[in-house]
């Protein structure tokens, strides 16, 4: 096994402190104290139709000039009532919420939220089924990496890195909807397994993705990493330390660009993490360029991921094979009467839990994302479903990060959180 972390200083000037000033600089010899003009500071709104807000959020800044002295993120334009709206739908129905949460990386929503029910259910799915979830988590990360960091690219003011990421993600939706039928909304869990196995051939539509991507990713690091503009826009802004990180409840490569090696799949390991060889990228000084690193390093430790997942890709059925828990094959259920009975069963009843109460973590592409549920002694629906959001969690820090930064920077600091609205607003 490799080293747990990977440590890395790319592109720093060091006459600039963590914090964006410029130390013993002889470009700034002199220190004039700034006149006092007796001017006020302004209120604006950015958003909620705002393309610099990654969705629809409003921010309301109070700047005095181009600084920003203040900002409140407001949130609740997009509420969708997921969670309440779970509390009405069987185990198996609620799986077509969770790709809507996150529609930047549905397949981990849908991991994750089987995973919690089937914790609380003492289901162990398949050998097989394992992995599979594991190839799609680890594709939904770089997927969703991709998005933030061709969005981001337009953000700093540089085009071509957005078209170069566009033209990979096209490729993983061309792979979803060969598995699930669909491009974003794939709802490809079931409790105890899969929709449906992966199609032939599908296997090696990924491989193809793994051979030529790294190519790409790397075109773009000749674009970005050691371009001037964008280490001048990211580089000291929206710093935060590893204390204040930790205490904000910062999870995901926002807190490991301060240098905190925290990630779910070492430290509270899930479907084998801990006979994976992967790395965690871990920065240090917690700024937009290291968040920047961060996810550029963890999309060569998903590749990674992937190819050794694709070598250890067993055989055997997808599913439990448990007529209480799986629906029968359409053969089975033409021809056999109890198959039929199964069948009508699940479908109008629902899988029965126990109850009890059950929480589980894994390692989304935005943080840590937990789910909740509470359940009563056979039923169907939980009683109660509560969502750990990593976006969310992050996007309160924005006020702290903003303060005393420029607008344009305000715009950089909310593109490096890496947020989608459809898991705040869930």
């Amino acid at each position: 096994m490799s080293k747990r972390t990977v440590e890395f200083n790319v592109g720093r000037n060091p006459e600039m402190g963590v914090d964006g000033s410029v130390v013993d600089s002889p470009i700034f010899p002199f220190d004039m104290p700034e006149p006092d003009l007796g001017t006020e500071n302004m209120l604006i709104n950015i958003g909620p139709q705002h393309p610099a807000t990654h969705g629809v959020l409003r921010l309301v800044c109070e700047l005095d000039g181009e600084t920003v002295k203040r900002v409140i993120p407001h949130i609740g334009y997009l509420h969708s009532s997921f969670e309440k709206l779970g509390e009405y739908r069987t185990w198996n129905q609620i799986v077509p919420l969770t790709d809507r949460m996150d529609y930047l990386a549905p397949l981990i929503y849908n991991c994750v939220y089987v995973m919690t029910v089937e914790k609380l259910m003492g289901i162990e799915v398949t050998e097989r089924c394992k992995v599979v979830r594991v190839i799609c988590m680890e594709m939904d990360r770089i997927f969703s990496h991709l998005l933030w960091l061709g969005t981001t690219a337009i953000d700093v003011g540089a085009f071509t890195p957005f078209l170069y990421a566009f033209q990979e993600r096209e490729r993983i939706y061309q792979l979803h909807e060969a598995f699930t039928g669909a491009r974003i909304t794939t709802s490809a869990t079931r409790v105890g397994g899969m929709m449906a196995d992966l199609p032939e051939g599908w296997t090696n539509g990924l491989q193809d993705f793994l051979d030529t991507f790294p190519k790409t990713l790397e075109e773009i690091d000749r674009l970005l990493t050691r371009n001037q503009i964008h280490i001048g826009r990211s580089q000291g802004i929206g710093a935060i330390s590893a204390e204040d990180a930790i205490n904000s409840g910062f999870t995901g490569a926002n807190l490991r660009a301060c240098g905190v090696d925290y990630d779910v799949r070492k430290d509270q390991p899930y479907y084998d993490y801990e006979t994976y060889d992967f790395e965690i990228p871990v920065g240090q000084y917690g700024d937009c360029y290291d968040r920047y690193l961060c996810r550029m390093e963890e999309m060569r430790q998903s590749v990674s991921l992937l190819r050794q997942a694709l070598e250890r890709l067993p055989g055997g059925p997808i599913d439990v094979e448990d007529p209480n828990i799986s629906l029968p094959s359409k053969t089975d259920c033409m021809s056999d009467m109890e198959s039929m009975i199964h069948h009508f069963k699940l479908i109008t009843e629902g899988i029965p839990a126990p109850e009890g109460d059950c929480y589980m973590p894994i390692e989304g592409s935005k943080g840590e994302l937990g789910m909740y549920i509470v359940a009563e002694e056979g039923g169907t629906k939980p009683v109660r479903w509560r969502i750990r959001p990593p976006s969310l969690v992050n996007l309160s820090v924005l006020p702290k990060l903003a303060e005393e930064h420029l607008v344009s920077d305000l715009v950089m600091i909310n593109a490096s959180l890496d947020i989608v609205l459809g898991e705040i607003d869930r």
